[in-house]
């Protein structure tokens, strides 16, 4: 499993929040083994807008107090779901949006060119590797956790690409959502803590609005 499986990871996680809500053919047991070189396709499972209600995508940002020339970075970006918003909140800053799936790159692109976005930046990531091109205000990583190995190691690394007073923030979801990926799959919230004070980081807060996930905001404690 690679240090961010993007793709995968947002096909496990929102089709299963999204299932009542899909076709019969999205609910096939053979989901899972369809290529995701088809952004456009898997657009309509990432960005169903059934998800607002328990993502509250709205409320996140708000809670993340970002200024308008904020640098973010959301790893595991997708067809950019949180990347467009972030963009729309932050006029005078720069999102990058970063995936290891080629196509959902082109997509984000895109999207951003046909929605007016001149400041998202779509980046194809290198696995295992979190340095950014240029350092950050805030690094988002919305239902990706849980597929990173070698944890310390990499939000250690991490922390060469945030700005002094820079912050990390994890969503990923609760080990009692009765959504989300197997339960075999997550990460409790203490074992978040844990790794990433092991990382060098320090907890600044963590939110409870949403329904089905954590909410954890870090920044790195040398600074």
């Amino acid at each position: 499993m690679s240090q961010f499986y993007l793709s995968r990871l947002l096909l496990i996680t929102l089709l299963g929040a999204l299932l009542p809500a899909l076709p019969a053919a999205a609910q096939s047991p053979h989901t899972h083994d369809h290529s995701f070189g088809d952004a456009q396709k898997w657009a309509q499972v990432f960005d169903d807008p059934m998800r607002d209600a328990w993502q509250k995508p709205h409320e996140v940002i708000q809670a993340l107090n970002l200024k308008p020339d904020a640098i973010i970075a959301d790893i595991g970006s997708g067809t950019g779901y949180f990347s467009a918003r972030f963009a729309n909140m932050v006029p005078k800053g720069r999102v990058y949006g970063l995936d290891t799936e080629p196509d959902m790159v082109k997509y984000l692109t895109d999207r951003a060119q046909r929605d007016g976005l001149k400041n998202i930046t779509a980046l194809l990531a290198k696995l295992g590797d979190p340095r950014l091109p240029e350092k950050a205000d805030v690094v988002v990583l919305v239902d990706v956790y849980h597929h990173v190995e070698n944890r310390e190691q990499y939000f250690r690394q991490l922390q060469n690409s945030l700005k002094p007073g820079g912050r990390l923030a994890i969503i990923d979801f609760r080990m009692d959502s009765p959504d989300g990926p197997p339960k075999a799959a997550r990460i409790a919230p203490d074992r978040v803590k844990a790794e990433l004070e092991k990382a060098g980081y320090v907890l600044d807060a963590e939110h409870a609005f949403l329904p089905n996930q954590y909410f954890l905001v870090f920044h790195p404690a040398k600074s």
